[in-house]
């Protein structure tokens, strides 16, 4: 089993910035991708980044390209998601994932943080 650790969460002024921590612990860990989803009261949990773990490729969810980041550190088995020019549609609780890819190329997303809340005032 893998556990998931988010940090970093808060509020932050619209236009700010805000780093999110997701550490990764458990057995050994064999998870091809790791990313960040979030969600907002009353709405369904939405992507927002990913990375391949080997690779360290990158993907992200159409709303935040340009303005959010995630990277990773190998050895701390950590992955981080760098925000910035943030709005206040950005609110939303936000969660690490950890998962494998499919022989058909899709995400399967097996493992879950608890998630951390991002606020961001107007």
């Amino acid at each position: 089993q893998v556990q998931l650790a988010e940090s970093g969460g808060g509020l932050v002024q619209a236009g700010g910035s805000q780093r999110l921590s997701c550490a990764a612990s458990g057995r050994t860990f064999s998870s091809d991708v790791m990313g960040w989803f979030r969600q907002a009261p009353g709405k369904e949990r939405d992507f927002v980044a990913g990375i391949r773990w080997s690779g360290g490729s990158t993907f992200y969810g159409d709303s935040v390209k340009g303005r959010f980041t995630i990277s990773r550190e190998r050895a701390k088995i950590t992955v981080y998601l760098q925000m910035n020019s943030l709005s206040p549609e950005d609110t939303a609780v936000y969660y690490c994932a950890a998962g494998r890819v499919r022989t058909t190329g899709q995400y399967e997303w097996n493992y879950w943080g608890q998630g951390t809340q991002v606020t961001v005032s107007s």
